[in-house]
């Protein structure tokens, strides 16, 4: 029997049916996108996530060593009071720079399931056969 004289000759009940079973289809794909998705999103908030913390690691080291360092080395040269005052200064712009590129970072983030909710959106249009 081909196509078309099959659909002619369902019933109301075999064509409810076949609707169901789509719909169901439907919702188990558009599920499974959002936990793709979500997989996706996680991943790039860990990665940004581990960018901070290695930042504030490397940036306490390199400040607690470098800081004395610097100081000891500029008091040969002046009061001790603005060589640690000019060692702060410092320490605060590598700070901002920090801050910045993590925060840049945090904006690539694309947001909360971005293709499901297109494909979600146009479900009502497919189901008006549009």
């Amino acid at each position: 029997m081909s196509a078309p004289e099959k659909e002619r000759t369902q019933s109301v009940g075999d064509l409810m049916g076949d609707v169901s079973r789509n719909m169901s289809t439907l919702f188990r794909q558009e599920i499974q996108l959002a936990k793709t998705e979500l997989r996706e999103e996680a991943t790039q908030a860990g990665k940004a996530g581990g960018m901070f913390g290695g930042a504030a690691l490397a940036g306490f080291l390199t400040v607690l060593f470098v800081s004395y360092a610097a100081w000891w080395g500029l008091s040969n040269v002046m009061d001790q009071g603005w060589a640690a005052l000019i060692v702060a200064a410092f320490w605060a712009v590598v700070t901002a720079i920090l801050a910045v590129t993590g925060r840049n970072r945090l904006r690539e983030f694309k947001g909360v399931l971005p293709r499901t909710q297109q494909t979600a959106r146009q479900i009502p249009d497919a189901m008006r056969g549009r």
